[in-house]
């Protein structure tokens, strides 16, 4: 009898989805949460890359909905600074022109 093939935690789908968005472009939490099969899981993908630490998962390029910012784990001018060198226009607390950065897989 074929077993079943074991599911991918929700927290490898994150990060997998995160990995491939690509420089200059971002996703809100919302967005990532979908992509990872749990559409209603946006707060979770916030904690998931409030602890994320991996330098393989460009977790600056998440952001909340409408365009904040977000929290970035309390380094916020880090996260725009990242931002800003990929070519994302950030004013005040929110990304600027976010339908044109925003990617769509």
């Amino acid at each position: 009898m074929a077993r079943k093939p074991t599911p991918v935690p929700f927290m490898a789908r994150v990060l997998s989805v995160v990995r491939r968005i690509p420089p200059g472009r971002v996703a809100t939490y919302g967005d990532v949460a979908a992509l990872a099969g749990r559409p209603r899981a946006a707060r979770a993908v916030g904690n998931i890359m409030r602890g994320c630490r991996r330098p393989d998962v460009p977790c600056h390029r998440v952001i909340a909905a409408g365009g904040r910012l977000g929290g970035y784990g309390g380094r916020e001018m880090l996260k725009r600074s990242l931002l800003a060198a990929e070519g994302v226009i950030v004013s005040g607390q929110r990304v600027r022109e976010l339908e044109r950065v925003r990617w769509d897989p």
